[in-house]
């Protein structure tokens, strides 16, 4: 398991199509257990950091390997609401 200080800033590259899809930004977890269960990205434009609705979610299940300088993830742009 991964502590957020790990995971912070680093960028998150979608294995099914090779996109950079951001840095993660914050993460969500389970407060009884204290299990990391889900990573968030700032959405795209200007102001995204900003706003909480543009956020992506990414749930922990869909993580493949979080390397030194990199997470790599596997999802459908369609579920993260990419557009392509």
């Amino acid at each position: 398991m991964s502590s957020f200080s790990e995971l912070r800033n680093k960028e998150v590259i979608n294995i099914k199509d090779g996109s950079l899809l951001g840095c993660v930004c914050d993460i969500e977890f389970n407060s009884c257990s204290g299990e990391i269960t889900a990573i968030v990205l700032p959405g795209n434009g200007i102001l995204a950091s900003l706003s909480a609705k543009n956020r992506i979610v990414i749930p922990w299940c869909d993580i493949e390997r979080i390397g030194k300088d990199t997470v790599l993830v596997k999802v459908r742009g369609d579920l993260l609401g990419l557009q392509k």
